[in-house]
């Protein structure tokens, strides 16, 4: 019963076996949910066709910071216009990457990011946060704004994760919690609590022990399950259980029986 919270889909990287791997393979393998999420204004459009095509795919649309530069006038009002769709359950993926900074100046990033906030909270939908060596601007603008949603690929320090938690927001995890010296993925994932915590791949990035290097796809999920399972004692069916759970009462997404 695996539910992967963040993944990418339409990237290129699932050109050659894109069908076969989402209308068969993953189905295969235990994957009942996926939030597809966009992150150029071109893969807007390319999220909701996933969405109409597969049953158990759902959709995030919004501007990535690293995609924020060069949008057209329209853009807000052109992710507006796809959150009507009964299959777009979130804004996002959205954030600040300073990582990426020579990609879109700061102050572009939180000017993008702010305007969907004020989007999803105007829509009374959660967001999905990007957050990569921006984490004190990124917490002073959650407390300003307090939109419910989730912090994927979460890479603070456990006490960011608590704070991140008490202002009401889930923590993702993916398959950084299996690579080597991953001190602070670790920690995280033993501390979150059992109602916060999702699970992720960031497919085709982010790809868990022992498959780095490789493509990252949803069937490699349980993986991840197994680490996050080692480190706060239960079994990975439990961890899939409680993360599934999480996500359908975040995302509003109801999963087969």
């Amino acid at each position: 019963m695996i539910f992967d919270s963040h993944a990418h889909y339409d990237s290129e990287q699932f050109d050659i076996d894109r069908d076969e791997l989402l209308s068969s393979v993953l189905p295969q393998k235990g994957v009942v949910a996926v939030i597809n999420m966009a992150a150029d204004y071109e893969s807007l459009k390319k999220t909701v066709a996933l969405c109409e095509k597969y049953d158990y795919i759902y959709g995030a649309v919004g501007i990535h910071p690293e995609c924020a530069n060069d949008l057209p006038d329209n853009w807000l009002s052109d992710v507006e216009a796809l959150l009507s769709h009964p299959k777009i359950v979130a804004v996002g993926e959205i954030g600040l990457d300073y990582h990426w900074e020579d990609e879109c100046p700061r102050e572009k990033q939180k000017e993008v990011l702010i305007a969907q906030l004020e989007l999803a909270k105007k829509h009374d939908l959660p967001v999905v946060i990007h957050d990569r060596e921006a984490h004190g601007d990124m917490m002073d603008i959650l407390r300003k704004y307090k939109p419910k949603g989730v912090v994927h690929c979460f890479s603070g320090s456990a006490e960011l994760a608590q704070e991140t938690v008490k202002l009401g927001m889930y923590i993702g995890l993916g398959g950084a919690v299996t690579f080597k010296n991953a001190r602070r993925p670790i920690e995280v994932a033993a501390w979150v609590p059992e109602d916060r915590l999702l699970i992720e791949t960031d497919a085709p990035y982010m790809t868990p022990a022992p498959f780095r290097g490789k493509r990252n796809s949803s069937a490699l999920i349980p993986y991840t399950a197994e680490k996050i399972a080692q480190v706060r004692g239960m079994t990975p069916e439990q961890v899939l259980r409680m993360t599934r759970e999480n996500a359908e009462r975040l995302f509003g997404v109801v999963c087969p029986a």
